[in-house]
C-alpha cells in the first residue's frame, strides 16, 4: 500500500457514515500509554524532589569560644593547649587541641596572646617563646617562629589578614610579620616594653601600648613606623581600647583604678575617670590596678575590670565622659575582658561568664573534669558547615 492509501480508506469511511451524527475517534493505545508514563515520571520527580528536601538540613552555624591556655605559672597543666566551648550550649566544652608539651625542668612557657581571621581560615597563638599559625579548619599548625630567641605578647592581625603586629617579649620593639608564612617584614622600635597591640578597623593604623612607657605609639601601617604618640597618660600605659571613630583611645594606667582618655589626632590628654570609692593608697600595691578594658560591640557600654576589689565596673559610653552605671563583683582579680561578637556575654580572665543584659554572671568555662579555665586569652569564632566565617576580637 503506497502512502495515499490509508487518506483514501478514511475519506470513503467517512462518505459512510450518517450525517449528523458525531464520530467518536478510538482513543489511542500509544496516547495513553505516553499519557501516563509521563503522569508517573512527573510523580515521580515530585516524590524524589520532596524526598531531596526532606534529606537537605540548613546550613550548621556554630558559634565557638576558643581559650588559650596557660596564661600563667601557676596552671599545673603547663603544656600549650587550646580548650573550645560550644556557646550556644551553655558554654559546653567540646574539645581540647594539643599546640605543645610542657618545657622540661623549670623552663616555663605561657600564652602570651591570641588572635584569629575569619577570612584566612587563620589563629594565631603567641607565646614567651613562638608566634605559630593555627589552621581552623585542619586544627594543624602552619608555621610556628621564634624572634630573638623569644617571641611575643598581645599580637593583632590586619583586618585584610595580611599582616601581623607582634610586641617583643623583654624586648623595646615590635616585629612586623608576614601572616601567611611568619616571616619578619620589619620592626619598630618602641620605648618600654611592648604589652599590647590594636589594629584600627579600617586597618590603616596600629596602636602600641608599652609598660613602663607614659605614652602610646601610633604605627601607620604602610610604613610600619611611628607617626605619632598620645600623652604622656597619669602614669604607665595598661590594656587599652580605641572607639571605632579612630579618635579617642580609653587606657587604663599603672595606679588608677578607672581609665584615662587620649585624643588620637592631637596626642592630648583629656580626661580622667576614676571608678566609685577609688582608694588610691589601696591601689598603689598593684601594677595596673585596672588590668582590662573593652566597649561593648556597638560601644553603647564601656567595661573596666578592677583589681583592687574584684569587680567590672560598666559605663555609658553614650555620654561622653562615660558615666558609672553598675558594678559586677567577681570571685578573683579580672585582668582582662572580652565580649562575645553578638554582646550577649562578658568573659573575663576569671573564668566567669557575664549576661550583659541582666549584668550578672551567668556560669563560668569549665573543662572536661569541671574545673574553671581561667584565660585572659580567647577568641570566638563562628563557623558555617565546618567552614570560619566571622571572628571577634
Amino acid at each position: 500500500m503506497n502512502v495515499a492509501q490509508p487518506f483514501r480508506a478514511a475519506s470513503r469511511a467517512a462518505a459512510g457514515r450518517p450525517k449528523g451524527l458525531l464520530y467518536r475517534r478510538p482513543r489511542s493505545k500509544f496516547l495513553s500509554n505516553t499519557f501516563l508514563c509521563v503522569l508517573c515520571a512527573l510523580c515521580v520527580h515530585r516524590g524524589a524532589a520532596a524526598d531531596g528536601a526532606l534529606d537537605r538540613q540548613p546550613p550548621r552555624e556554630q558559634r565557638l569560644l576558643y581559650v588559650a591556655l596557660p596564661d600563667s605559672d601557676a596552671d599545673v597543666d603547663r603544656s600549650i593547649r587550646i580548650l573550645v566551648f560550644d556557646i550556644a550550649n551553655g558554654h559546653r566544652p567540646v574539645r581540647r587541641i594539643a599546640l605543645w608539651p610542657a618545657a622540661p625542668g623549670d623552663e616555663a612557657e605561657t600564652v602570651r596572646g591570641i588572635a584569629a581571621h575569619a577570612g584566612s581560615g587563620r589563629l594565631y597563638v603567641s607565646t614567651t617563646k613562638r608566634l605559630a599559625a593555627f589552621d581552623l579548619v585542619k586544627d594543624t599548625i602552619v608555621w610556628e617562629k621564634r624572634f630573638d630567641a623569644h617571641c611575643c605578647e598581645r599580637m593583632a592581625v590586619s583586618p585584610d589578614g595580611d599582616t601581623i603586629y607582634a610586641p617583643a617579649f623583654g624586648s623595646p620593639r615590635w616585629y612586623v610579620v608576614h601572616a601567611a608564612t611568619g616571616e619578619q617584614r620589619a620592626s619598630i622600635s618602641v620605648t618600654g616594653w611592648p604589652r599590647a597591640t590594636i589594629y584600627s578597623r579600617d586597618g590603616r593604623y596600629a596602636f602600641l601600648g608599652a609598660w613602663d612607657s607614659p605614652v602610646l605609639s601610633v604605627a601607620d601601617t604602610a610604613r610600619h613606623a611611628v607617626v605619632r604618640t598620645v600623652g604622656p597618660f597619669g602614669g604607665s600605659v595598661c590594656p587599652f581600647t580605641v572607639n571605632g571613630k579612630n579618635t579617642l583611645v580609653f587606657s587604663n594606667v599603672d595606679g588608677l583604678v578607672g581609665f584615662e582618655v587620649g585624643d588620637l589626632q592631637t596626642g592630648l590628654i583629656l580626661d580622667r575617670v576614676a571608678v566609685d570609692g577609688y582608694d588610691k593608697a589601696a591601689a598603689a600595691p598593684y601594677e595596673c590596678p585596672s588590668h582590662g578594658i573593652a566597649f561593648t560591640p556597638g560601644e553603647r557600654e564601656l567595661w573596666v575590670a578592677d583589681g583592687v576589689r574584684n569587680r567590672l565596673h560598666v559605663f555609658d559610653a553614650a555620654v561622653y565622659p562615660p558615666a558609672p552605671l553598675a558594678a559586677i563583683e567577681l570571685s578573683a582579680q579580672p585582668r582582662a575582658i572580652t565580649f562575645s561578637v553578638d554582646g550577649r556575654f562578658a568573659y573575663t580572665s576569671t573564668g566567669e561568664v557575664v549576661d550583659t543584659a541582666i549584668r550578672k554572671i551567668g556560669g563560668r568555662l569549665e573543662d572536661a573534669g569541671h574545673a574553671t579555665v581561667s584565660s585572659q586569652h580567647l577568641v570566638q569564632i563562628d563557623f558555617l558547615d565546618g567552614r570560619p566565617i566571622r571572628s571577634g576580637s
